[in-house]
């Protein structure tokens, strides 16, 4: 019978969903979190080896034993080592679209909390403000209208794309530097983007090549009204360059959902500049994702068992 590992299982389904497709497969281990040196251990005689953010190195394609498939419950699979698992002759598959809607709205999410800020609000009131007001209404800082705006978005797959639609349906232009054709008007180069857009959206993986993207320089173009969000991976940001920019007021404000190291330390310089509104990377943790999440990871074995993997990334 197949064995199937899961090394940390507990972000994807917390209790609020079932294993059951990928129990119907084989014998099915979950482990809730499994820390780096129980990795060894808990996937020996396992057949399909299935990781979230649980780090597969080089060394654990090197080991005598090593799974047959490994699957990453994810789209991002930068906690794999590739190459070596390439080299191992293991194919390593991921689930390139389960949350695309999910990010798309979480990223509004944070562009509504920067121009509207609704939860400063709730919570001022909760303090007794509006009780205390001697006018039927009262805001802090300046509240923006997007409509008429240009949002700029960092890559142009299924996730800008669906930002791109929802912008649009809110009356902003869109400009992204993604591949496209070379004709198209929306298509400029990253620091045209930078300087031209009011709202910066993140849609692009993680690589060695553009680490910091947004870097102390491109934080320069910015515009002093623009807004910087990040739903895709902390380090495309220099954090200490958007820290310092912020506390200066160079921009208007930042909103995240993913930082460099997660969980964050206490020291992370964004946990404590102003207009930054932070998320604990939840923009694809909604029910319906991770239900489609798991049921794809679920066809990525079977199609795998089948003898014709699917989404495989080291080909």
């Amino acid at each position: 019978m197949t064995r199937i590992v899961i090394l940390d299982g507990h972000t994807a389904n917390p209790g609020d969903l079932s294993w059951e497709g990928l129990a119907a497969l084989g014998e099915l281990v979950v482990h809730e979190r499994t820390a780096a040196a129980d990795v060894a251990a808990r996937t020996a005689g396992a057949d399909v080896v299935i990781t979230n953010k649980t780090v597969l190195g080089e060394s654990f394609f090197a080991a005598p034993g090593r799974p047959r498939l490994v699957c990453v419950i994810a789209t991002g699979f930068n906690v794999v080592d590739v190459a070596a698992a390439r080299a191992a002759g293991v194919p390593v598959c991921n689930v390139p679209e389960y949350g695309t809607a999910s990010v798309a709205q979480a990223v509004f999410a944070l562009v509504l909390e920067l121009t509207n800020r609704a939860g400063h609000h709730d919570r001022t009131v909760r303090e007794g403000r509006w009780s205390a007001c001697p006018d039927f209404c009262y805001w802090d800082g300046e509240l923006v209208e997007l409509a008429g705006l240009t949002m700029g978005i960092v890559g142009h797959g299924r996730i800008g794309r669906a930002v791109a639609h929802v912008a649009r349906s809110l009356g902003m232009e869109v400009i992204h530097s993604g591949r496209g054709r070379v004709d198209d008007p929306a298509r400029v180069d990253v620091d045209a983007l930078f300087a031209r857009a009011d709202v910066i959206s993140l849609h692009c993986p993680l690589t060695a090549e553009n680490r910091h993207l947004v870097d102390a320089r491109r934080i320069g173009l910015m515009k002093p009204t623009a807004f910087l969000v990040n739903t895709a991976r902390g380090p495309l940001v220099d954090e200490e360059a958007l820290a310092a920019a912020l506390h200066a007021g160079r921009i208007a404000g930042a909103g995240l959902d993913v930082l460099s190291v997660e969980p964050p330390s206490r020291g992370n310089p964004l946990l404590t500049a102003p207009r930054c509104v932070i998320t604990p990377h939840i923009a694809w943790a909604t029910r319906a994702a991770r239900r489609r999440l798991i049921e794809a990871t679920a066809g990525n074995v079977a199609a795998f068992l089948a003898g014709s993997p699917r989404h495989v990334v080291n080909p």
